[in-house]
């Protein structure tokens, strides 16, 4: 937006290979990121790391996910395989930076030095960098500190900005294929031109990507059966599912379904109260979501004479994705009394469903049914289906697909359109004007089911057309009545057993137990009959809705910098002051069902008048909401001055205060950087200062759904609307020095940030394991816990971590956080004569991480710890190894280069102890599962060769992961660490590109 950020006035520089390190001895290279002073050498008092498109193209030009992976500074990137965590939720398709793992909603990012909005699909807002253009990009540059003395809020932990090609004269063409074993690979293709027409520039740029599915199944290390890792993507809550077949106990005992292991699911402790059939939902996604991405951008700068210019760009992104997930959800909203047999808090199937009477009398006292005097079988009053959802090990038949997955589109639009005006005022004064409107549209499909009529299709009254759906048509029926016309009249049934599943739409087994195999009572198998689930049925209470997030922003800004005619001993005082105006607006839209205003209550779907309080919604899992939008107005002042103090010390003070009107809530933050040329071969700089965070709308205005695990199944987690939240704040330090000594090149930075006031959702994990402890119950009806017990919504109103419904949360200022460590990065070039060769490496070390208690309703929910070297599950905390860099040699000789790169993650723990790795952790009997508590080390070997025609044809062979590692072994859904590693193994891309 600034004069400083124009990419006119960027000299690139490719010297320096390292991913994300400097290039100490490139000092004539102008850096533009963290200075509203133009002309910064890339060894000035901020830490500015830059990566240009040399360094990318030696590299095998990664695509941006998963450079920013890849980025020693960078912990916890959202990104493929990630759509279990809470945190990446409803954000398939997109790609975070998140440095130093203080959360990607803490890294702003820029384009050109213009801000883009973040997307408001998730519970964080993040900018989604895969809309990027990839191939315009000419450089990027990372500052490692915060920065909100010179850009504002969200910089807490640095900035990174993508800086698009001024220098392009001509077209140039390309495209690469990416082979991945067990899929049809990753296509690229891009086109771009750029030329000087006298007064005014031009590049324009295109962009296509497309990624095609790689499924869980076709990785050994993320396919593991249920004893290697009970928490490998199997549910308490599924199909084959858990009933209770006591009436007195109401929903709170568990039976496993007897056909449960002929379908592929696990029985965790058979004979117990506590007997759960757990069914695995990971077989039904992918690794790798089928994508298609598009990026247009334009760039047009003219001469408007007399020392003034007109910059104006364009940006369009999109993306396409298909996000794979389970068939179906477990219900975690009990249906109302307008359902058949419903209100009684539980899903209830009557004596009369010829599906319990068939399931009784083909197990009889084994599933817990009642035997007569004479022996025989006899199904009991009522049965419960406690924990189970409608579809699972048989897939969704909704979906035309091989698996039976349900398959939702996740589609994202982004727009940015910028103009900058810059004029020359004299006496080296230049003024800047400029305007940035960005917006980011996201749509996405959730698929879930209405209670009332699965409820109703239980008791032999589903179905679009059935005569007696609604309660009036029911009202003061007897039991027997309602026996004599279920099913009748266009009224169908719904088989929740494992009888009514032909088979494992996953492994290919077929169920020896199906009904249509034939019912030991002679009962008809006929789709409707309510053995043999009938289509219809289902597509009545299952339904797929649309939902949107949309978010833009609007600023606008003045700079005035140059110099100010005031000469120190090292030079004349340089000074740039400006202000700048910010509007966000954060909108969501929910379609049919998962509306609120149209179904406020369960009981809606059947009784439009019904009313309830709180208003739950009617699907059972996903959630519903109310569309709204909501914004927020940020006025801000800032300034800068460059102090040559010496001929070899510079001072760098900035400033700026910031106020968000709406909320009365305002910052001012200085900061003081200093760059010391101790001799011609060694500068060291350090800088002080603070930086923060206001509080987003829709945190602060909103609710939102996000699906999380609790005892044994996901569930619901609602995280809703805090007008209290405040900004949160940091001090940083940073103290660093720079060798450049004939070929031999290093730099090293400690950094420190002290955070307050974390905006943070509770930790789940936490408010879980202090309420329910290891017995599952250990606090429940204590008065000192009674406003944490409140949060939680329970089956049969029974507190218990089995029995867990939902969960209410909100954000708030959390925990603080103190974070140090080190980055270094060394190389040494030599010329042999006949090959310029070098060698290197470089990463981030970090010391530690310290998190600070988090207390929910009076209670300790997450005590005080270290997050370094921890896989922090369910707390306040991403995964931070350690350590994580990379070491290269690289050899150009003639048009050839080679380079051959280590890249290394360090192992760490998982910190959840007894309760996943002890006894009764939900492994088979009650045994321990040890495996996956260290999380071992990540290391893969890269090599890249480019060929450079006379032609103006580029050649490239990218060799990744090359000797086929696998991600460790995690405790998670798929096995492994998404944040942390890639599970795709070797890959090998054959790229060209033709200029001409």
């Amino acid at each position: 937006m600034y004069r400083y950020a124009s990419a006119s006035l960027i000299a690139l520089a490719f010297a320096s290979p390292a991913l994300a390190q400097e290039a100490p001895g490139e000092s004539d290279t102008i850096v533009v990121t963290g200075t509203l002073i133009r002309g910064s050498a890339e060894d000035a008092p901020a830490p500015v790391a830059v990566i240009t498109a040399q360094d990318l193209a030696r590299q095998g030009n990664p695509s941006i996910m998963d450079l920013t992976r890849r980025l020693p500074v960078s912990n916890g990137v959202i990104g493929d395989a990630s759509q279990f965590d809470p945190r990446s939720q409803f954000n398939q398709g997109s790609a975070s930076v998140n440095l130093r793992g203080l959360g990607p909603q803490r890294t702003l990012v820029l384009l050109n030095g213009n801000r883009m909005v973040a997307t408001g699909a998730g519970q964080l807002p993040l900018v989604d960098v895969n809309l990027f253009p990839v191939d315009a990009i000419g450089r990027i540059e990372i500052l490692k500190d915060g920065a909100a003395a010179t850009y504002g809020s969200d910089a807490i932990g640095g900035v990174v900005n993508f800086i698009t090609r001024t220098d392009q004269d001509g077209f140039l063409v390309g495209g690469d294929y990416r082979y991945i074993d067990g899929s049809s690979g990753d296509w690229t293709a891009s086109a771009s031109y750029g030329r000087d027409y006298g007064a005014v520039r031009v590049f324009l740029s295109a962009g296509y990507q497309e990624r095609n599915e790689l499924r869980v199944t076709d990785r050994a290390a993320t396919w593991r059966p249920f004893a290697e890792n009970p928490q490998g993507g199997f549910s308490g809550g599924g199909n084959p599912g858990n009933f209770d077949f006591n009436a007195s106990v109401g929903g709170i005992s568990f039976d496993a379904d007897e056909g449960c292991e002929a379908l592929g699911g696990f029985r965790s402790l058979p004979g117990s109260s506590s007997d759960l059939c757990s069914a695995s939902y990971l077989g039904f996604t992918n690794l790798v979501e089928p994508e298609e991405r598009y990026q247009l951008f334009a760039d047009i700068e003219a001469d408007l004479g007399d020392d003034m210019t007109l910059r104006v760009t364009g940006l369009y992104g999109r993306t396409v994705t298909v996000l794979n997930t389970s068939p179906s959800f477990l219900p975690t909203i009990a249906p109302s009394a307008n359902a058949a047999f419903g209100g009684t808090g539980l899903f209830t199937i009557p004596a009369y469903a010829p599906a319990l009477a068939d399931y009784c009398a083909r197990f009889g006292d084994d599933a817990g049914c009642a035997v007569d005097g004479n022996g025989v079988p006899q199904a009991p009053a009522l049965a419960y289906p406690v924990r189970f959802r409608p579809l699972l090990a048989g897939g969704n038949p909704l979906f035309d697909n091989d698996r039976g997955t349900a398959a939702l589109d996740r589609n994202s639009d982004a727009y940015q359109f910028s103009g900058e005006f810059n004029a020359g005022l004299g006496s080296g004064l230049d003024l800047t004007l400029g305007a940035t409107y960005s917006e980011y549209d996201r749509f996405f499909e959730v698929g879930d089911s209405f209670v009332d009529y699965l409820q109703n299709a239980l008791a032999g009254f589903g179905g679009e057309n059935c005569a007696y759906a609604s309660p009036a048509s029911r009202a003061g029926l007897t039991t027997d009545q309602l026996a004599a016309i279920a099913g009748t009249s266009g009224c169908s049934y719904f088989n929740p057993f494992s009888t009514g599943v032909e088979g494992n739409s996953v492994t290919g087994v077929a169920n020896p137990n199906f009904a249509g195999n034939g019912s030991p009572l002679g009962l008809s198998t006929a789709p409707g009959a309510g053995l043999v689930n009938d289509v219809a049925t289902i597509g009545h209470f299952y339904n797929v809705w649309d939902r949107t997030a949309n978010t833009r922003q609007f600023v606008v800004d003045a700079v005035l910098a140059g110099e100010s005619g005031i000469s120190l001993p090292g030079g004349e005082v340089e000074f740039a002051l400006g202000a700048q105006f910010r509007r966000d607006r954060y909108a969501r839209t929910f379609g049919g069902g998962g509306n609120l205003d149209q179904f406020p209550c369960p009981g809606s779907v059947l009784n439009p008048e019904e009313t309830c309080n709180p208003e739950p919604g009617a699907l059972g899992f996903i959630g519903a909401g109310s569309d709204f939008a909501v914004s927020s107005e940020i006025w801000a002042l800032f300034g800068e001055l460059q102090l040559p103090l010496t001929d070899r010390l510079t001072a760098q003070l900035s400033a700026r205060y910031e106020d968000y009107a709406a909320t009365a809530a305002s910052s001012f933050d200085p900061q003081l950087r200093l760059r010391y040329e101790a001799a011609d071969w060694l500068t060291l700089r350090g800088g002080v200062g603070t930086t923060f965070r206001g509080p987003p709308p829709n945190q602060t205005n909103a609710d939102l759904v996000i699906l999380t695990f609790i005892g044994g199944a996901f569930r619901a987690v609602d995280l809703l609307a805090n007008p209290q939240l405040k900004s949160e704040s940091a001090t940083t330090w940073n103290a660093g020095a720079i060798v450049d000594s004939g070929g031999f090149r290093a730099s090293v930075d400690y950094f420190r940030y002290d955070f307050k006031g974390a905006i943070e959702n509770e930790p789940v994990g936490g408010m879980v394991a202090a309420l329910f402890g290891a017995s599952g119950s250990a606090n429940c009806g204590d008065p000192a816990f009674a406003g944490l017990e409140a949060r939680f919504t329970f089956s049969g109103g029974v507190c218990k971590s089995a029995n867990v419904q939902r969960l209410a949360s909100y954000a708030s200022n959390s925990s603080d956080v103190t974070t140090s460590g080190i980055d270094a990065q060394a190389s040494y070039d030599w010329d042999t004569g006949a090959a310029i060769l070098q060698a290197g490496a470089g990463g981030t070390y970090v010391f530690e991480y310290q998190v600070s208690d988090v207390v929910v309703e009076g209670v300790l929910v997450q005590p005080a710890f270290d997050a370094v070297g921890k896989l922090n599950y369910q707390t306040t905390a991403y995964p931070i190894p350690r350590w994580k860099g990379q070491a290269w040699v690289q050899a150009e000789l003639g048009n050839h280069m080679l380079r051959l790169q280590v890249n290394n993650v360090a192992g760490y723990t998982d910190q959840r102890g007894a309760a996943i790795f002890g006894p009764n952790n939900g492994s088979l009997a009650g045994a321990s599962v040890t495996g996956g508590e260290n999380i071992g080390a990540f290391t893969t070997v890269d090599a890249v060769w480019n060929w450079t025609l006379d032609t103006g044809t580029t050649v490239s062979l990218v060799l990744d992961n090359i000797f086929d590692e696998d991600p460790p072994f995690a405790r998670l859904d798929q096995n492994f660490d998404p944040f942390t590693a890639n599970a795709l193994g070797f890959t090998a891309k054959i790229g060209v590109r033709q200029a001409f």
